[in-house]
């Protein structure tokens, strides 16, 4: 395996393993608790979930600022109308 250089995250000398992030770094990045993470995360406090939309929020507090119940789950079918 080639030798990747060591982490790009400040005053770490391990070793890269992937983004230019150690092992512990790297899983960090991906949680979104990284200053330059994957995504754009959440600004709610504590919450590292993916941003919705357009929106600043997560899906689940966008829909609770905005009093939206969550979204039906897919896998449960309409019931047809009785014959």
């Amino acid at each position: 395996m080639a030798n990747k250089g060591n982490c790009k995250a400040k005053d770490c000398a391990r070793e890269a393993v992937g983004k230019g992030y150690c092992r512990q770094h790297f899983r960090l990045w991906k949680a979104g608790e990284m200053p330059k993470a994957r995504y754009k995360t959440c600004t709610f406090e504590k919450c590292h979930k993916q941003r919705f939309r357009t929106s600043s929020l997560c899906q689940e507090h966008f829909n609770a600022k905005h009093g939206k119940a969550a979204a039906p789950s897919a896998a449960v079918p309409a019931e047809a109308p009785a014959a």
